[in-house]
């Protein structure tokens, strides 16, 4: 506050030495001149001054209230898993393994996946398989493709 206050006056006192060193004239303007000069600087510290009074002003709310919040529950909950993310997690419970003649196979059951994971139509369609169980007909997506696609099983 004081230091642009001191500039002001330091300014001013410059500004009337080099006026002062100057030839002696007879004319009245440059004394007019020096005047509002002088009266200028003078209203430019003065606006400097009240802006800096306008910034030391605090206003307070009295009717703020904090929300205190209370968690009882000291367990930890994990963070949601970002959308990115979440739409290459397949759950785990829609993996079946069923025998067929050629082999064992690993799935995941189209119904399952209609019911339990919301991205199905994001899934790639090479994936999709159709096998002969001695239950009939099963469809689903094959779970080393969808694994070589980017594609993981959640966890737990």
């Amino acid at each position: 506050m004081y230091r642009k206050f001191i500039a002001t006056i330091a300014a001013a006192a410059i500004a009337i030495t080099a006026f002062a060193s100057a030839p002696a004239r007879a004319d009245s303007n440059d004394a007019a001149r020096a005047l509002a000069t002088i009266l200028g600087i003078a209203i430019i510290g003065a606006a400097i001054n009240d802006a800096r009074k306008d910034k030391d002003k605090v206003t307070r709310h009295h009717n703020y209230r904090p929300r205190h919040q209370y968690n009882h529950d000291h367990r930890l909950h994990p963070k949601p898993i970002p959308q990115r993310v979440h739409r290459r997690i397949l759950p785990g419970k829609c993996l079946r393994s069923f025998q067929t003649d050629r082999g064992r196979a690993r799935l995941f059951t189209q119904r399952c996946l209609n019911r339990n994971y919301q991205f199905v139509n994001s899934l790639p369609r090479s994936c999709a398989r159709q096998i002969w169980t001695d239950r009939g007909m099963r469809s689903g997506y094959g779970a080393g493709c969808l694994r070589r696609n980017g594609y993981q099983l959640a966890h737990g």
